[in-house]
């Protein structure tokens, strides 16, 4: 097999190329990365001293891609009849890279922010950091709100890169930070993201491992307790 994706199932960011993958077909082998055990851990920050998952290993041309977004455009570079995430058109493309962006930034990063404050040491929490990771959500919510007004997917009636980022995004994000109750398109969004079969297939793999989330109180309880 010549693609092997290094992840963890739990992880946001390896759900956003599971997704981009499931969506392709194109055949891959999983390698769960565990950072608890040293000869696991070892082994991915020689493949990437970065120490970041996921990272695509194309066995094929020896190439190890590192970053969400580039190894999504990678695949589509080397398997174009595969991969149809990206729009050929300039300005079609700049938009997808933007929300794709967009998604990473303004709504996993504070997300995570959220998140990983909850798992610190009490004396080391940052209240004033997870105080602007919130406000940074409900400025990123009001915008996707905008943003999807008469669209499907993000940035049209295609679904793309930006929709691969959106989904771990938005549903890790949704449990830290709830939609308000006036922003409507972005709660049919998420439901039209789970109902994708690529998102489902995401879904299923990580169900086991939900019960480790920090927030998991906050998982719908349909994903928790196909995960206990």
């Amino acid at each position: 097999m010549s693609l092997t994706l290094y992840l963890h199932p739990l992880a946001s960011f390896c759900h956003k190329v599971l997704i981009s993958l499931y969506e392709s077909g194109v055949s891959f082998e999983a390698k769960i990365v565990n950072f608890a055990e040293p000869a696991s851990a070892g082994a991915h920050f020689e493949r990437w001293p970065v120490g970041k998952i996921p990272v695509l290993h194309d066995h094929a041309t020896g190439r190890v891609v590192p970053e969400t977004s580039i190894i999504i455009e990678y695949l589509q570079q080397h398997y174009p009849e595969k991969f149809s995430l990206l729009p050929s058109d300039p300005e079609q493309l700049l938009e997808v890279r933007l929300w794709d962006r967009f998604y990473d930034l303004y709504v996993s990063a504070p997300m995570q922010k959220i998140v990983t404050d909850r798992i610190r040491p009490a004396d080391a929490n940052d209240p004033h950091g997870v105080g602007e990771a919130h406000a940074t959500l409900e400025t990123a919510y009001a915008m996707i709100e905008v943003q999807l007004y008469g669209k499907t997917w993000t940035t049209g009636e295609n679904f793309t890169m930006a929709d691969c980022a959106a989904f771990p995004a938005l549903f890790f994000a949704s449990m830290v930070h709830p939609f308000r109750e006036d922003q409507p398109l972005l709660a049919g969004y998420l439901d039209r993201l789970l109902r994708r079969p690529s998102v489902e297939h995401v879904i299923a793999e990580a169900q086991p491992y939900f019960k480790f989330f920090p927030y998991k109180e906050a998982l719908p309880k349909r994903f928790l307790e196909a995960a206990e």
